[in-house]
């Protein structure tokens, strides 16, 4: 078994479906909150998704994305105002000291009263680049790897800034999130890669079936 692991959660973040291209709603933009919060089957009790065809749901009820990028953007993007915000990528916690190297799919941690479980790397889309205004951030996600990832809940409880990420077991070890993205979303896999994944139960059941049609 890997090392222990556990880090402080520095915010927990949810959003409402607001205005965001035109007439279209997101709540891509998440926000600090205050106290404790429900982590219920479908996420956050106070969060919202505004395209629930292709976000949210048990899949992907919490998002993650790591602090540690936030710097890798500040070279690419200068001092932008929206980097100092815990939730500025759509993620639900914000928390140092933690990669999608050194999280598999699978691994299941204890979120405050909660237990959750890695279920998919985070596919990016257009709404990255539209909320900071900057073209080419999608293709450095996918080039880096810098894509953050998804629990699905396995028992309800609360979680407040300030509890404590800890992981209580390992899933599949040999396939990180890094891995899973690198090989299914940036679509570097080999047919081999491809079997392993659509077989691998903890994996969300559209990344699975994505890998099924990826091989020949």
């Amino acid at each position: 078994m890997d090392a222990p692991l556990n880090r402080l959660v520095t915010a927990v973040c949810t959003g409402t479906a607001r205005p965001f291209n035109g007439a279209e709603l997101s709540a891509f933009a998440k926000r600090p909150r205050d106290g404790a919060l429900q982590v219920l089957a479908e996420g956050l009790a106070s969060d919202e998704q505004a395209d629930r065809r292709v976000h949210g749901g048990p899949e992907m009820a919490l998002h993650l994305y790591p602090l540690d990028h936030h710097g890798f953007w500040r070279e690419k993007l200068g001092d932008h105002p929206l980097l100092t915000e815990p939730g500025a990528f759509g993620s639900n916690l914000a928390i140092s000291g933690l990669t999608e190297a050194m999280v598999h799919i699978g691994d299941r941690f204890t979120l405050g009263t909660a237990l959750i479980e890695v279920s998919q790397p985070r596919q990016p889309c257009w709404k990255i680049e539209h909320r900071f205004g900057t073209k080419g951030m999608v293709a450095a996600i996918i080039e880096t790897g810098r894509c953050g990832w998804y629990f699905r809940v396995i028992e309800s409880g609360e979680v407040a800034a300030g509890d404590v990420l800890e992981r209580i077991a390992v899933g599949a070890s040999e396939w990180s999130v890094a891995r899973v993205f690198r090989t299914l979303v940036a679509g570097n896999g080999t047919q081999a890669e491809y079997a392993q994944l659509a077989a691998l139960t903890p994996l969300s059941p559209k990344l699975r079936a994505k890998a099924a049609q990826k091989q020949g």
